[in-house]
């Protein structure tokens, strides 16, 4: 009774961190203090009434630069997620149904992409399109994938191997049937926990990639702009600084709990044990 309600504890608190910064994200479509390029708040002004989180160094209202970024956070892990995740399990899949030749090399090529460093692949994507959103998301997409791919080529080969897809097939079922009432609904479950798992990697990838100035180009502010742009002036005005770091972590670190959660709630046997 402890570890389940543990494991509903790590769900809760994931859903109320990411919720939060989708709450935050729909509030700036519809609402935002100030103009995002607005100067005329005074350079590194404190935190008050008419700014509840300072300005930057050029007198911009750090909430809404704040709140936008939550946009771009966002953006970058659901793009990079949908991307990775399409084409993973696409890969995963025909490496899974492949020759044994086919097979090999196909997961020859996933082990060398997932040793490749996923910042060194954006920035390869970055330099033939140049610095933008859409470059890092494919870039971090592109790399997602072949981790997804790898995942999914296991999962379906272990599915496989059982019997009941030996009576499917004697029974006539074609192989796209099979994916869909077998192979996919046996395999959601654990592909779902990685794929929340690599959105709060393609996050930190995003905004490392925006404080390397290869991501979002000004004056898009992403967490990681923030954090490049506050390290000049970190001791005279911290907030810049704290403000986006801890929002980067509240979401990243929600996803990991908001992982944990789902692989709880479609593992049969983990509910079982406890």
């Amino acid at each position: 009774m402890t570890r389940r309600r543990d494991r509903s504890a790590a769900l809760i608190a994931g859903l109320i961190c990411v919720g939060l910064i989708i709450a935050i994200a729909l509030v700036s479509l519809l609402y935002q203090p100030y103009d995002p390029s607005d100067t005329s708040g005074g350079r590194l002004v404190a935190p008050s009434l008419a700014h509840w989180a300072g300005t930057d160094q050029l007198g911009r209202d750090l909430l809404t630069r704040l709140m936008m970024g939550a946009q771009i956070a966002l953006v970058a892990g659901g793009g990079s997620v949908v991307i990775g995740g399409v084409l993973g399990i696409v890969l995963g899949l025909g490496a899974a149904f492949a020759t044994r030749w086919l097979d090999d090399t196909l997961s020859a090529v996933l082990d060398i992409l997932i040793a490749f460093p996923t910042l060194l692949l954006a920035m390869l994507v970055i330099a033939a399109q140049g610095a933008s959103l859409g470059s890092a998301v494919l870039a971090i997409g592109l790399a997602m994938s072949a981790i997804v791919a790898r995942l999914v080529r296991i999962l379906a080969k272990r599915v496989l191997a059982q019997d009941y897809i030996t009576a499917a097939r004697t029974s006539g079922s074609s192989w796209p049937s099979i994916i869909g009432h077998h192979i996919l609904p046996n395999i959601w479950p654990t592909v779902l926990v990685s794929l929340a798992i690599q959105f709060g990697a393609a996050v930190l990838a995003e905004a490392s990639l925006s404080y390397l100035g290869l991501g979002a180009p000004p004056p898009n502010p992403s967490w990681g702009s923030l954090l490049q742009q506050a390290q000049a002036t970190v001791y005279t005005a911290p907030l810049g600084a704290i403000a986006p770091g801890i929002l980067l972590v509240l979401l990243v670190v929600g996803m990991n709990l908001l992982a944990d959660g789902l692989r709880d709630v479609g593992d049969p046997t983990q509910r079982r044990r406890a």
